[in-house]
């Protein structure tokens, strides 16, 4: 049996960089201490999935939905990485198929609010992609009726500009149309 040796300090990005890959949790970096959680659950996979497609069908071609990259959030120690659950980059940048982004890579930042980790969603995650100057962030909400809220940076912090459940029209990155309703069906 093996065990893992816990660090004993702040993390540097060089060390964040060398630690194995983890297939049984999501891993992010919060100033510099590893942050672990469950891998998301079916319900969330599938959303996402189904998110990320309606995205390219409609993303003018010259940007792309990308899941689960890491986003560099704050380079200075104690270093913050995160992994939203779906960004939009440049199309451009994506085909470097770099490590990780910085925020002035992400147009849109999208979290899909998990069971476990609601506040933090819901929360802790917008203020940070607003203090890295992520332009958007939409956050979607499985429980029934499915909702999304999507929000710009407006001064600093985000102001919601659209959203709801059934058909949603979001004006911003750029305009989409959402029927969260078949979100979760086939």
């Amino acid at each position: 049996m093996s065990t893992m040796h816990w660090p004993d300090h702040w993390l540097t990005l060089e060390e964040w960089d060398a630690l194995p890959e983890d297939e049984l949790h999501h891993v992010e970096l919060v100033e510099g201490a590893l942050l672990l959680s469950p891998k998301p659950a079916l319900k969330h996979q599938l959303a996402a999935k189904r998110l990320g497609t309606w995205l390219d069908e409609q993303l003018p071609h010259d940007v792309v939905a990308v899941p689960e990259i890491d986003v560099l959030i704050n380079p200075v120690p104690p270093i913050t990485v995160r992994a939203p659950d779906m960004v939009i980059v440049p199309t451009e940048r994506a085909l470097e198929y770099p490590k990780r982004v910085d925020p002035d890579d992400v147009l849109l930042a999208v979290e899909i609010v998990s069971p476990g980790t609601r506040r933090m969603d819901r929360m802790l995650k917008p203020i940070e992609y607003a203090d890295a100057g992520i332009p958007h962030c939409w956050l979607l909400e499985l429980d029934e009726p499915i909702t999304l809220a999507a929000s710009t940076l407006v001064d600093g912090e985000y102001r919601h500009v659209a959203g709801g459940t059934g058909k949603v029209e979001v004006p911003s990155p750029f305009p989409v149309v959402l029927d969260l309703d078949a979100l979760l069906s086939r």
